[in-house]
């Protein structure tokens, strides 16, 4: 064949695409002819766990451009470093813990049982006899043979643009990845698929307002699986309440109050109705009423807060967008949630207390770290109060987030934070009953902070509708000045500050503890790190 003619052909072939959604994963890679291509093994009909006989065909990245996550996947199976994994089970509460494993422990095995790629350490060991899955040519080309074929076990259809694998007749019975796949796959580079999936994900940036990513540790890019979002994904059996007709400000509350922001004079504010009282206002203001408060509050009565003075969560010292409004110290210190005033407020866009639902106004990278996978910092100095994120993701059922743990098993890479702040309070709320926010596969930028056990940013509840206790925000505020570019980081136990004497007897008691032999260490590098993640 000229070259021209084979020039023709790479470039038809080219014009045709793998669909994602027919490849159960990638097993193999090879350099040939100049160019990286890769072993995709086909899903089958029915797709069982370990199918008897499953079609596998070599392909270019060209043909590959819509299934640039199996590439991605297979890459991260060689070794690439893996990320933590998480549950918080309240915004004020601990997070239960479920460590990600290295996926493939078995040479021969992946999670689901199916054939996995073997790398060059256990070709030494490699044995037809040890093999899963039995895997046939539809030629009957030899491993020895200078051209082997590039379907395995059947014949590919490319029809209007893409590409399908049918079944054929199946010959002799061989392993894929053969010992010599193996082999040339140890020394083939991948380095244009690694472009490739960086690119790919620098064109999802591209809708992200204010994030960039920035990698100086290795190749690797976050997962192409994740996409970013602005406002929760709302998914079957959840619902919120309705904001168009909840409750807002009615009059006397003018946008002209409070110097012009609105919404200060919180005896008037409805909607900061249930926000925490402020007692040394209303001991001045009223001493009989706040003699009755307090017997009220010590005996765990009923207390109707309207018309008292509350806790306004923010402090602005004028309009200059240039100054961000900061959490004040009473919430920032404590967990009570913070309520906002909303759209049926008469108070105006320029509230005071319109903060966190106006989003995110600064800049983040996304960056990788030397020994915790991604991380977050701030490309400007923030100041101690100020809002910078939410942590967003699909919006679940209880129900649903225990299926999702139990089908990805000890291997699932969990992001689930419960929304149970209310649970217990009066209410029918239970923990079986509140939503869970999912982030794994969408989110944003705040899903890539990383713990630490000295943090420099915490997390809040921050609601628009103070009758809706079933879906809020999740906000991340600086809980002390943060320098530009300095990694953000929170409390995953979310715990109260402890001498560093005490925390130093705590790790080695935990370090000499064979219970916490196979928990994460933590890595955080604070002086007071715990030793793990968990403990």
């Amino acid at each position: 064949m000229s070259v021209y003619a084979s020039r023709a052909k790479s470039e038809a072939r080219a014009n045709y695409r793998v669909c994602p959604s027919n490849v159960s994963k990638i097993i193999c890679h090879r350099r040939r002819g100049g160019s990286e291509e890769y072993l995709i093994r086909w899903k089958t009909e029915p797709d069982l766990p370990v199918p008897p006989r499953a079609i596998c065909s070599w392909h270019s990245l060209e043909e590959l451009t819509l299934c640039l996550h199996h590439v991605q996947a297979y890459i991260e199976s060689r070794g690439q470093p893996q990320h933590l994994s998480l549950r918080y089970n309240r915004t004020s509460a601990l997070p239960v813990s479920r460590k990600r494993k290295s996926p493939g422990s078995d040479p021969l095995l992946s999670r689901d049982g199916t054939p996995g790629l073997l790398t060059p350490k256990d070709s030494a060991n490699f044995s037809r006899e040890a093999s899963i899955v039995s895997i046939s040519s539809s030629s009957n080309a030899s491993d020895s043979t200078d051209e082997p074929p590039d379907v395995y076990n059947g014949v590919l259809q490319r029809k209007a643009g893409r590409i399908v694998a049918k079944k054929a007749s199946a010959s002799e019975p061989r392993l894929l990845p053969t010992l010599q796949m193996v082999q040339a796959a140890a020394t083939a580079p991948y380095t244009t698929a690694e472009r490739l999936i960086r690119q790919a994900f620098f064109d999802k940036l591209k809708e992200v307002p204010k994030v960039r990513l920035e990698n100086h540790v290795d190749t690797s890019t976050p997962s192409l699986n994740f996409t970013f979002i602005r406002e929760f994904v709302m998914r079957d059996g959840v619902f919120r309440a309705d904001l168009e007709t909840s409750e807002g400000c009615p009059m006397p509350c003018r946008p002209n109050m409070g110097q012009n922001v609105g919404c200060e004079y919180t005896k008037q504010c409805t909607c900061l109705e249930y926000a925490a009282v402020d007692e040394q206002a209303l001991s001045r203001q009223n001493p009989d009423l706040y003699r009755r408060y307090v017997a009220q509050k010590e005996a765990n009565a009923f207390i109707e807060t309207a018309g008292l003075p509350k806790r306004f969560p923010y402090a602005k010292p004028n309009l200059d967008e240039r100054v961000p409004s900061t959490l004040r110290s009473f919430y920032r210190e404590q967990r009570h949630p913070i309520y906002e005033c909303n759209q049926n407020c008469n108070c105006g866009p320029v509230c005071k207390s319109r903060v966190v639902q106006k989003g995110r106004r600064v800049p983040l990278t996304i960056f990788k770290t030397p020994n915790r996978g991604w991380g977050v910092y701030c490309d400007e100095p923030l100041v101690r109060g100020e809002f910078i994120d939410t942590y967003l993701g699909e919006v679940i059922t209880n129900d649903e987030a225990d299926r999702r743990e139990s089908k990805g098993g000890k291997d699932k890479a969990s992001y689930l934070y419960s929304l149970d702040k209310f649970v217990g309070d009066d209410n029918d709320l239970t923990e079986e009953t509140c939503f869970v926010v999912d982030g794994q596969y969408m989110g944003g930028a705040s899903r890539f902070i990383n713990h630490s056990c000295e943090p420099n940013c915490r997390q809040y509840t921050v609601s628009y509708n103070k009758h809706d206790l079933r879906v809020y925000d999740i906000a991340f505020f600086a809980y002390e000045d943060i320098p530009a570019k300095t990694e953000l980081t929170f409390d995953y136990l979310d715990k109260d500050e402890e001498e560093e004497e005490d925390v130093l007897r705590k790790r080695e008691a935990a370090a000499n503890d064979p219970r916490n032999m196979e928990k994460m260490p933590c890595n955080c590098g604070a002086v007071k790190c715990r030793g793990y993640l968990w403990v």
